[in-house]
């Protein structure tokens, strides 16, 4: 019995799917942020700031932004947990975590924000490190995204939140068949004027409609040992939203009134 993976709807081997992932995402490093924002028409700003909105996050606090690309997320933590506290953009693409680099403006954002690389689904990371953890639209993209929600588990503190951003398919017919026309064939076009290839905005469509709907999700960050688990559809469903705490109390010493990390 093979270990194979989903690759969009391509059946590979995890270390495959680890591979392509990261060559779909090295030649649009530089333009990731502008598709992003031209594409989604300006929701993709909208529905990171109501991921972050969920955790909620102190002064203080330490964020880990897991296969956190260029820092969509982590920009955002950075302006609750500021100054104080740090934010660390956790991913195992170089050119994605330089692009978001660079795109930082001088200040306390570039000083409290760092780019780690490594695998989302072994975290070089001590147990019981970050106040919260935020992922979004990283987690269709692990291997086995069950292991990133374990070590995303594992490296907050009795406590700490998790938040996660992810597409899906809108509840809607209607809307559903309008986002598979887009999805399918205006958004690899427009990604290929944009980007200068479509292939990678061919395999977003296709991981989207393979991906395990919003219940499956939050049934695996349940298994995961988070409580508290709730998702919220956004866009008819178009984008998703979910929430998790790790069970325990909260330590003292860091947030709002606590010495740092």
């Amino acid at each position: 019995m093979t270990d194979n993976v989903s690759f969009g709807y391509r059946q590979v081997s995890p270390a495959e799917k680890k591979r392509l992932v990261r060559e779909h995402f090295d030649p649009i490093a530089r333009t990731y942020d502008l598709a992003d924002r031209l594409l989604s028409v300006g929701f993709d700003e909208r529905w990171r700031r109501e991921t972050v909105r969920l955790l909620p996050l102190r002064q203080g606090d330490l964020v880990l932004d897991a296969c956190g690309g260029t820092g969509g997320l982590a920009k955002l933590a950075a302006r609750k947990v500021l100054p104080g506290g740090r934010v660390v953009v956790y991913d195992f693409n170089r050119p994605m975590m330089e692009a978001g680099r660079e795109s930082l403006e001088e200040g306390v954002a570039r000083d409290g924000i760092a780019f780690v690389q490594g695998d989302g689904e072994r975290m070089s990371f001590p147990d019981a490190t970050f106040d919260a953890v935020t992922m979004g639209f990283g987690l269709r993209n692990l291997a086995h995204p069950e292991k990133g929600l374990y070590e995303s588990f594992r490296v907050l503190v009795p406590g700490g939140r998790l938040a996660i951003l992810e597409f899906s398919v809108p509840r809607n017919r209607l809307l559903g068949g309008i986002f598979h026309l887009y999805s399918f064939y205006w958004v690899p076009f427009l990604g290929r004027v944009i980007c200068g290839t479509g292939a990678p905005f061919r395999y977003l469509a296709e991981s989207v409609r393979v991906f395990p709907k919003p219940e499956a999700v939050a049934g695996m960050i349940l298994g995961a040992g988070f409580g508290e688990v709730s998702f919220r559809r956004m866009f008819d469903g178009l984008a998703v939203v979910y929430s998790g705490v790790k069970p325990g109390p909260r330590p003292g010493g860091r947030g709002r009134g606590g010495d740092g990390p």
